[in-house]
Order: C-alpha cells, then sequence, then structure tokens
C-alpha cells in the first residue's frame, strides 16, 4: 500500500510562509513523479507544484514565483516552502505520486491531505 505523509500544514497570516513536507517510501519516491495539488471549498482540485522528470518543475499559474517544490533523495521527501501566502491560498494541500507513464491524474496516489489556512 502507497503511504503519502504529509506534515506541515496550519494557520498562517497573509503574507507568511509555510513548509510543507511529504514523506513516502524509496520505490515510490524512485518511481513516481512526486508533487503537490490543493483544493479549496467548492472548488475543483488543481496543481500547485509537481516534477516532471529529472529536476524539471512545472507549477500552477497562481503559483507566481511565490512556491518552491524540492525534494530530498536521501529521505525519500518532496517538499513545498511557500512564501507571501494569501488568503486564496487556503485549502487543503495533498501530496501526490503521478505514475511516469500517465498523462492524466487520474492513477495518482494520495496523501490524506494538511489543511492550509490563511487569515487576512
Amino acid at each position: 500500500q502507497v503511504q503519502l505523509v504529509e506534515s506541515g500544514g496550519g494557520l498562517v497570516q497573509s503574507g507568511g510562509s509555510l513548509r510543507l513536507s511529504c514523506a513516502t517510501s524509496r520505490s515510490i519516491f524512485n518511481s513516481f513523479f512526486m508533487g503537490w495539488f490543493r483544493q479549496a471549498p467548492g472548488k475543483e482540485r488543481e496543481l500547485v507544484a509537481m516534477f516532471t522528470g529529472g529536476a524539471s518543475t512545472v507549477y500552477g499559474n497562481f503559483v507566481e514565483g511565490r512556491f518552491t517544490i524540492s525534494r530530498d533523495n536521501a529521505k525519500n521527501t518532496v517538499y513545498l516552502q511557500m512564501n507571501s501566502l494569501k488568503p486564496e491560498d487556503t485549502a487543503v494541500y495533498y501530496c501526490t505520486a503521478k505514475p511516469r507513464w500517465a498523462n492524466g491524474n487520474e492513477n495518482n496516489f494520495w496523501g490524506p491531505g494538511t489543511q492550509v489556512t490563511v487569515s487576512s
């Protein structure tokens, strides 16, 4: 069973920062594209950031340079550093592992999610 263990969510004021972490097994970490999605109440789940092969990454349009995805290969952990947070960044953030052969996200594995709340 694939386990994605997220941590680091919480409540922060507008303009603040948070760092999310997602740990998984070595086999998943090395074989899947790791990344982050988010879902706000009443909205669809959307891409935040994802590795797409090697050091290549893709970010959601709303990120605008505020977030950075990174990884620690020794710890099998992917991070999401979020700076200049806005109230509209409030959402549940999900760690995901995407099969390298997949085009869409239907076959992704998902973590349970971690709540990020940004107060104005």
